[in-house]
Formats: C-alpha cells, sequence, structure tokens
C-alpha cells in the first residue's frame, strides 16, 4: 500500500488534497502516470494546497452559477406532445432525455442526468419534476404532458365512413 496526496476530484477515493492509501500497482501505473495524485512531500503538499485554493474558488463560483439557475428555472411549465391512445396511455414515455430537450427549447441548458424521475412517464398528465442542479441547488419545474392532435386521423375516418354510406 502506498499513501498519496490527490491532485484532482476522483470521487470515488477522495478530493483535491486528501492523502489516500491505494496499491502500489495502482499508484504507479494509473494515479502518477495521468498526475491524478503525487508523493505527499512538503513541496507537493504546498503545491496542491494553492491548487485545492483555486478549484474551491472554481467550485464556488460554479455552485453560485447553478444556484442563480435553480431558481430562474424553478415552477417553470414545460409542455411535451406525445402521441397517446383515448385512454391517455402514452405509446413509448417520456423520461429524463425528452424532458432535457424540451427545456433546451425553452433555453435551458440542463443535462439529463440532472432530471430525477422515479420512472419513465407513460401516462398524459401533469407532473412535478425535479431537477438537480448540485446536491445544495435544486429546482421543481411543472411537467406537462399531453396527446398528440389526431385530428387529421379522425377527419379520415369520418370521410371513410361516409364513402361507405352512400
Amino acid at each position: 500500500m502506498r499513501k498519496l496526496m490527490l491532485c484532482t476530484d476522483l470521487p470515488p477515493l477522495g478530493f483535491v488534497g486528501d492523502i489516500v492509501e491505494v496499491k502500489d500497482g495502482y499508484a504507479r501505473n494509473y494515479l502518477i502516470p495521468q498526475n491524478l495524485a503525487v508523493e505527499p512531500t512538503p513541496a507537493n503538499i504546498k503545491r496542491v494546497e494553492e491548487q485545492k485554493k483555486i478549484i474551491e474558488a472554481k467550485r464556488a463560483e460554479e455552485l453560485k452559477a447553478k444556484k442563480a439557475l435553480a431558481q430562474k428555472i424553478d415552477g417553470t411549465e414545460i409542455t411535451i406532445v406525445v402521441k397517446a391512445n383515448e385512454q391517455g396511455h402514452l405509446f413509448g414515455s417520456v423520461g429524463p432525455k425528452e424532458i432535457a430537450d424540451a427545456m433546451k427549447e425553452e433555453g435551458y441548458n440542463i443535462d439529463p442526468d440532472m432530471i430525477k424521475l422515479d420512472e419513465h412517464i407513460k401516462q398524459v398528465d401533469k407532473y412535478e419534476v425535479t431537477i438537480e442542479l448540485a446536491p445544495e441547488a435544486s429546482s421543481k419545474i411543472v411537467l406537462w404532458v399531453s396527446p398528440a392532435k389526431q385530428e387529421d386521423q379522425e377527419e379520415q375516418t369520418d370521410s371513410d365512413g361516409k364513402e361507405q354510406e352512400e
């Protein structure tokens, strides 16, 4: 086992500046050659601490921007029009990707991974969807799933029915 200090965030191991204990092969073959970790010498500790301050400042700025975006999109109503039968069951489903695409059309750049759904939506209805931009910054939007208009199909059925009656 070998002790190393992380130079970047590695979620399974730790964050910048953390001293972690890893197997020799992992350190020698991956972490050190990729500049993801260094030996915890006094010079390296000082360098990583400076780097850590810069990264924390960037994180704070990103979090502030994400919180502002969360406040901006909170309560936004979007509508997704999909094919459905008369009972309101969708042909297919609406998932995070479709919601993210609809948000992009509204001018919000949201990653599908940020959209939290228990399961895909399979029914026409109004839903409240949580968007988690960061653990500390989340908001809720109102999602209307409405059926696509089937007027063209109804007109064809009516004209077919009239032709058969004559």
